[in-house]
C-alpha cells in the first residue's frame, strides 16, 4: 500500500497554499493525501465551558478547518482521494506521528502565529529538524505563489556527506521532466603565510592556484555523488565558489524545488538541520525539501 502524502494545516493563507502544492504533487505521484490539523483545544478550551460562555466549541473549529483544507484539495484535483484528521495535541509532535506514515510530510512557509515576513514558523522548522520522513516547506516564490513547476528545474545541493538527497532530487526531476540541477559551493583556502623559497622549497602558493584546487575537488565530490543517477535523467553540473547557503538561495530562484539533506544523529538534542538547510527554509525562494539521512 502506497503511503500518502500528508500535509499540515492550520487555516492560514501558507498552509492552504502547501494544500494546493500537496494536492498537485500527490495526483504526480499517484497518491493519497491526507490533511491534518492539530491543536490542543481539548486542554485549553472544553466542549462545555465553550458553550457556557457562548463561544464555539473549538473541536468544531478545528474540524472545520481540516474540512477546509480537505474541500480546497479536492476542488483542486477533483480526483484526488483525500482523508482528513483533526487531532488534540501539540501539531509538532501529531506532525512527526503522522510523518511515520507518510511518503512525504508538507507544511506551509510559516502559520497563523508566525511573524510577517519570510521566516519559517517554528513548528514547520521543528519537523523539518526531526521527521522521520521527507519533510516540504512551500515557501512561495517572489510573486507571493507557490506553483508546482514553472522553470523545469530541481536543484540539490550537494554537502561533504550527501546520501538519500540526491536520488530523490533525481526521483522529483524523473517524476516532473526536469532537469536536475546539482550544485556543489566551494570556499578558497585562505592564503599561506608567506616564506622564503629557501625555508619552503619553491614558490609561494598563489590564491588561483589554491582557487583551482578547489574548484577542482567540488567537481570531483560533485561527480562521485551523481555516479548513480539514472541516465534518463538530464543532469545539470555546477560547482560555484561563495557560501553554501548563499548560493543555494541564488539557485532557489530560477528553480520548482530544493533540495537538501539533513543528517539524523541518535541521541543528541536540538535542532538537526545544519546552518544551510536552516538558512534555506528560512530564506529560499521556491518549495524546499529536506530529506533526513541517519549518521
Amino acid at each position: 500500500m502506497d503511503l500518502p502524502l500528508v500535509v499540515g494545516v492550520d487555516g492560514s493563507e501558507p498552509a492552504l497554499r502547501a494544500v494546493d502544492w500537496a494536492a498537485d504533487e500527490a495526483v504526480l505521484r499517484g497518491l493519497p493525501l491526507r490533511v491534518v490539523y492539530a491543536s490542543l483545544w481539548e486542554r485549553y478550551e472544553g466542549a462545555a465551558l465553550a458553550r457556557d460562555l457562548g463561544k464555539p466549541d473549538a473541536r468544531v473549529a478545528a474540524e472545520d478547518v481540516v474540512r477546509a483544507g480537505a474541500h480546497r484539495a479536492r476542488a483542486r484535483r477533483p480526483d484526488l482521494a483525500v482523508s482528513l484528521a483533526a487531532l488534540p495535541e501539540a501539531p509538532e509532535y501529531a506532525l512527526l506521528r503522522e510523518a511515520r506514515n507518510a511518503s512525504a510530510l508538507v507544511v506551509g512557509s510559516r502559520g497563523r502565529g508566525g511573524v510577517s515576513g519570510l521566516l519559517l514558523g517554528s513548528v514547520g522548522l521543528y519537523v523539518a529538524a526531526h521527521a522521520d520522513c521527507p519533510v516540504v516547506v512551500v515557501r512561495p516564490g517572489g510573486d507571493n505563489q507557490a506553483r508546482t513547476a514553472v522553470h523545469g528545474r530541481v536543484v540539490v545541493g550537494i554537502g561533504d556527506e550527501p546520501a538519500a538527497e540526491v536520488p530523490f532530487a533525481a526521483r522529483e526531476a524523473a517524476l516532473r521532466g526536469a532537469v536536475l540541477e546539482a550544485v556543489r559551493a566551494w570556499r578558497c583556502p585562505a592564503p599561506e603565510p608567506a616564506g622564503h623559497p629557501l625555508l619552503t622549497g619553491g614558490p609561494e602558493r598563489g590564491y588561483g592556484e589554491a582557487a583551482e584546487e578547489a574548484a577542482a575537488a567540488a567537481a570531483e565530490v560533485l561527480e562521485e555523488a551523481l555516479r548513480d543517477v539514472p541516465p534518463r535523467v538530464e543532469v545539470l553540473r555546477r560547482t560555484a565558489e561563495g557560501p553554501a547557503h548563499k548560493v543555494l538561495l541564488g539557485a532557489s530562484r530560477t528553480a520548482d524545488l530544493l533540495v537538501v539533506g539533513a543528517r539524523r544523529r541518535p541521541g543528541r538534542l536540538g535542532l538537526q538541520l545544519g546552518r544551510v538547510a536552516h538558512a534555506l527554509l528560512h530564506h529560499a525562494l521556491c518549495p524546499v525539501t529536506v530529506v533526513p539521512h541517519r549518521a
